[in-house]
């Protein structure tokens, strides 16, 4: 929720920009005046009581003209927003609202709206943010006061469609959609239900606010979705490793040991190689165990180098692709990934697949490592078809590919 001192501070800026203007100052009487200037000086040095008091001491004045009044009330709401004293700033501003219009009768609306919010009034609260945004505010401090009290009713439908259409308008404009108005729509589509919908807008966050938390977040909730192969495991790490995500000692030994299992000795020797490089890995009372799996990777790693070409040829020969995007791949871990592709189309062309999204996903990973094709790659990832979560990460790699250049 915007803060009280967010709103205090407007308040007093409107009141200090706008009550004791020249022209309004002539048409006030001194004993009026002169207490309302000294309360404006108060603000200034953060008095916010003792401007009350000479507020008071203004409007004790017999006989105020209505301009008098006006500018009574400019102050006493200011003064009184900034001393906490909700109901006074309420009193006053809704008294000078009529008197006002535009950008001032708007600003006026929301510190009416915000000292609402803190007596927890949400009806009237709300009624007065209608005023303001009907008056033409569009201010942050107002956006974040609208989300907290539709929250605070239950109505997140009624956020996702204020985010929604905030967003909706941004991308129209030619414009980044502001971040807040992606995490506000995230959250409320997560509370209403539409999964659909919020994997769209993480998709967003993600493309236009690619920080390494947002990919920790998707990263970490993707495995739980309905209908996700834990075949797709080692994938997801890759994705964690590229983003920043994989730090724990455990996750180092899980990713290096399915690289293994998976036929990727050389990615599994990378992994080890960097969990040690970076601490994760060669300490602690694991230790050994670390050391164990290096030297495992090492002799894993050198002879599938000492075969790969033998194997390549024997799977040429194969009735069916299976091998053939199996050793495509296992190249592009080993850094040949231009010796990769051409063994996974023929792969992919040959028929016969297990799965053919997969070797799509295979493809598509290797392409982009290549480093050469990354329109292509883009292309071929986001063109993996399924629901078991193979389409989520060509989609999420896509993704990733366009933001890092």
């Amino acid at each position: 929720m915007p803060t009280m001192k967010t709103f205090q501070t407007l308040a007093a800026t409107l009141v200090l920009a706008g009550t004791l203007g020249v022209a309004q100052a002539q048409a006030v009487r001194p004993e009026v005046g002169k207490p309302l200037q000294q309360a404006s000086e108060l603000l200034r040095a953060n008095k916010a009581k003792e401007a009350l008091a000479k507020v008071r001491e203004a409007d004790a004045v017999p006989n105020k003209t209505p301009a008098e009044q006006t500018m009574v009330e400019r102050m006493r709401g200011a003064a009184a927003q900034r001393a906490g004293d909700n109901a006074t700033a309420i009193q006053a501003f809704e008294a000078l609202f009529p008197k006002l219009s535009g950008a001032e009768a708007a600003q006026v609306a929301e510190s009416v709206a915000f000292a609402y919010s803190q007596q927890k009034d949400w009806p009237r609260t709300s009624q007065w943010i209608q005023k303001a945004q009907s008056l033409g505010s569009t201010s942050a401090q107002l956006k974040q006061l609208q989300a907290y009290v539709q929250g605070q009713s239950g109505d997140y439908g009624a956020i996702a469609k204020e985010a929604a259409a905030a967003v909706a308008a941004a991308e129209q404009a030619g414009r980044r959609p502001d971040e807040g108005d992606l995490l506000r729509l995230a959250d409320a589509q997560a509370r209403t239900g539409n999964a659909a919908g919020q994997t769209a807008t993480l998709d967003k966050l993600l493309a236009n606010y690619p920080k390494r938390e947002y990919w920790s977040i998707y990263l970490g909730r993707l495995p739980r979705k309905s209908g996700f192969s834990d075949r797709f495991s080692l994938d997801v790490m890759r994705l964690k490793l590229a983003t920043g995500n994989l730090a724990k000692t455990e996750e180092f030994m899980e990713m290096a040991q399915l690289s293994l299992q998976a036929g990727y000795p050389a990615e599994g020797k990378a992994i080890v190689d960097k969990g040690f490089a970076a601490g994760a890995l060669g300490t602690g009372a694991e230790a050994e165990r670390h050391k164990r799996l290096r030297d495992l990777a090492n002799k894993q790693e050198a002879e599938a180098k000492a075969s790969i070409e033998q194997r390549a040829k024997e799977a040429a020969t194969a009735k069916d692709g299976n091998d053939l995007v199996q050793i495509g791949y296992a190249y592009a871990t080993m850094g040949q990934a231009d010796k990769g592709i051409p063994l996974i189309e023929q792969g992919i062309a040959k028929g016969g697949l297990k799965r053919p999204e997969d070797a799509k996903l295979r493809l598509g990973l290797a392409l982009l490592q290549s480093g050469k094709a990354k329109t292509k790659a883009v292309q071929t990832l986001r063109g993996v078809q399924g629901t078991d979560g193979g389409a989520d990460l060509g989609r999420l790699w896509a993704l990733y590919a366009q933001v890092n250049n």
